[in-house]
This record gives structure tokens, sequence and C-alpha cells, in this order.
């Protein structure tokens, strides 16, 4: 079984910074549907589609992120994966830790820097953000230039704008085939959602 503790207080986003979903909104379909400019990792040809809006400084975030690589061990072909950005206001270098692996991503090394983040969640200051950059070998210059022009900050926050209008409450937040699933008391929930969409 897969298992996840209850999200921390501070990974809940406060209903003030929900944006355009009021308190009694209860959306569960994925607003923003999947597209050519979206992160993914899997076959076009999987059944299933599994989305998470995630914050790289946040620790329930953290404690999913080798849940989601065992799922994506085990379904293998059948499951694509997508990983959008939601900094939350809590954490003071979410943001740009979501700007450098957007960075990394122009570069085409956006997995790879996206792994070292969260394999290094303590560690998200900036000059943790360039020496990550120089082991993956991408052109620093370029690198530190599009962070301190905050080149990446629009894209960014369109992730987290299409995230509140998706109705999520906490992060991490995920949605198999455009639903959302509650992952409040164990990613079990997910690996059970994945399941029932291979099935059908």
């Amino acid at each position: 079984m897969l298992t996840l503790a209850l999200p921390y207080p501070e990974c809940r986003i406060p209903p003030d910074a929900r944006g355009h979903m009021n308190r009694n909104t209860t959306s569960t379909q994925l607003a923003v549907p999947v597209d050519k400019t979206d992160h993914v990792i899997g076959p076009d040809t999987a059944k299933v589609v599994l989305l998470q809006y995630g914050d790289f400084e946040c620790p329930t975030c953290g404690q999913a992120y080798p849940a989601v690589k065992m799922l994506l061990k085990k379904f293998e072909h059948r499951l694509r994966f997508v990983f959008r950005h939601f900094p939350l206001p809590a954490h003071p270098n979410a943001e740009l830790a979501a700007e450098a692996a957007e960075a990394a991503g122009a570069q085409h090394k956006f997995w790879p820097m996206h792994d070292l983040l969260y394999q290094n969640q303590h560690h998200l200051k900036l000059k943790d953000l360039h020496h990550y950059a120089g082991k993956l070998e991408l052109d620093l210059v370029r690198f530190d230039f599009e962070l301190s022009d905050q080149v990446y900050r629009q894209r960014v926050n369109e992730h987290v704008d299409a995230g509140k209008r998706s109705g999520i409450r906490s992060m991490p937040a995920f949605f198999v085939n455009g639903t959302i699933v509650d992952v409040s008391f164990g990613l079990d929930h997910l690996h059970d959602a994945i399941h029932a969409q291979l099935k059908e």
C-alpha cells in the first residue's frame, strides 16, 4: 500500500487564495486540459493520464514524490504523468524553484531538475538552484539570466490560476483522466483510481 500523511497545515490553500473558486465550490474536474505546453512523461497512447499540481517546497509533495515514481514504474506504458506548478505563499522558495524547473525545461532538462528539487527540498535558495543547474550541465549564463529576469513567472502563474479554477484545496493535488482524486488519507486512493480507469 502507498501511504501519505495528512497534508501539513502549510500545504493547504487558504480560502482567500483560491481565486476563482469560492468556498462553496466543489469542482472535481480539471479546468485546463493537458496540451503540448505541459511537461509530460509517458506515451501518447497511455490509457490513463495522471496530472499533479505540486510545490517543490511542500513537505507533503515531497512525501508523494517517491510514491509517484512507484506508480510510474508499476503502470509503465499504460500511464502518462503530467506536472504543473502550484507554489504556495507559505513556502518562500517554492516560486523560484518552479521558475528554475521551467528554465531547465527550456534547455530540455525539466524532469532531471524536477527530481533534484524534490530530492533536495530543504535547499532551494538561489545558490542551490544555480548548483543544480551546474550539475545538469545547463547553460548557466542563460539559466541565471532567466531567473533574474523572471522569464517564466507568467507560466508558473498560469499553472496556479488553472489549479484554482480546478478547485484544488491543498498540495499535492492529483487528477486521474481529468477527475480529482482525494489523497488526504493515502495515495492508495490514487493507485485505485488509476487501476479503475485501466479496467474500463
